[in-house]
């Protein structure tokens, strides 16, 4: 081996450890940072407390803080911040809404997590793993089990900032909790979204308003797929957990005669190849007959020992349930027909679409 590929291996592991280090010393200046604009908090909230009126008070002492922090230590600390703060306390002071999280959702880390103890209280562990950023945008989110699902999800997938409002604006928690009962509602708030079974990972309506196609243009199903794919790493987040590429215009044969089978996908959580048909339009049972063809065949042809059974999807502008409930057999676990929208509809639009 020669003394500059020896010199290329050592650089590139001592890389390695500084850019593991630099993420550590981040991780940990985040956390600290965050958690002590949760204690600011705390203290104005009991200064506040201590005053006769406690509004103009309030008012009084952030101004002044504000003016003196920022005297002191530079940016950062106008009374709009302070605010956050301010909020920030008493939105996660609740120790059922602090920002920890619970066994069931797997996730540690060391320097993330800080211990408040209060003479007057008991300890209260808590894990302020995500950005100063993310705080304040989940802190106006009024309801609590959707503030913690959107939290949870973010720690798991390492949303960013973007990401999270993206999937807040496209509504993923009220399309997931619609399809659930009550107690699968509150393990969405308390674990996020648990995969188990095939329908675990559908979602309708998908939201793809990424692809940049007006709700009202005219576009071929050939372009949809096209912009899909162009789009992949977007469409891969709206599509959830564990879904890895595999294949476009995927071709099967049999008698001569060729099929064309859209997109096809892996699920890792699932151990299960998702395929997905892209439809123009209204659905037809005839679309939902074809993805049976297709399931079934690649459950007896592609399907390895220990894999389980294909799931089919067929994406549509609109659908009829009566059509998916008389063409599909009543134990049907594996096939599914979604709708999917181009444009972001508000929330009440999209419970109305829903709940049709």
């Amino acid at each position: 081996m020669s003394k500059e590929v020896l010199n290329t291996n050592l650089f590139q592991q001592v890389a390695v450890l500084l850019k593991n280090a630099q993420q550590q010393v981040f991780r940990a200046v985040n956390s600290t940072m965050v958690y002590t604009y949760f204690e600011i908090g705390r203290v104005i909230v009991e200064e506040e407390q201590n005053g006769n009126e406690r509004a103009e008070y309030g008012k009084k002492i952030l101004k002044g803080l504000s003016e003196q922090l920022t005297k002191e230590f530079g940016k950062g600390f106008s009374v709009d911040n302070l605010q956050n703060m301010r909020k920030f306390y008493l939105t996660y002071s609740n120790y059922e809404t602090l920002s920890s999280i619970s066994e069931d959702v797997k996730i540690k880390s060391e320097t993330s997590s800080s211990i408040l103890e209060k003479s007057d209280s008991p300890v209260l562990t808590l894990h302020f793993i995500l950005s100063w950023s993310h705080y304040i945008f989940l802190m106006n989110i009024d309801d609590a089990k959707e503030r913690k699902f959107y939290e949870i999800e973010s720690i798991k997938h390492q949303w960013s900032l973007r990401e999270l409002k993206r999937q807040y604006n496209s509504a993923l928690y009220t399309r997931l909790a619609l399809s659930r009962d009550k107690e699968g509602v509150l393990k969405l708030s308390e674990e996020g979204q648990i995969i188990e079974k095939p329908k675990d990972i559908i979602k309708d309506p998908y939201i793809l308003e990424f692809l940049g196609l007006p709700e009202m243009k005219q576009y071929s199903e050939s372009e949809l797929e096209q912009e899909i794919i162009n789009k992949l790493e977007h469409f891969l987040l709206e599509l959830g957990e564990g879904f890895a590429f595999v294949a476009r215009q995927k071709r099967i044969t049999f008698d001569d005669k060729h099929f064309y089978i859209d997109l096809v996908f892996y699920n890792r959580v699932l151990r299960s190849f998702v395929l997905i048909d892209l439809k123009i339009g209204e659905l037809k049972h005839q679309d939902l007959g074809q993805m049976q063809m297709y399931v079934n065949y690649y459950d007896r042809e592609m399907r390895l020992e220990g894999e389980n059974k294909t799931i089919g999807l067929v994406l549509c502008q609109n659908k009829s349930d009566f059509v998916v409930e008389y063409t599909l057999p009543e134990n049907n676990k594996q096939i599914f027909a979604s709708k999917y929208k181009t444009i972001l509809p508000s929330k009440e639009d999209l419970i109305k679409l829903i709940k049709g």
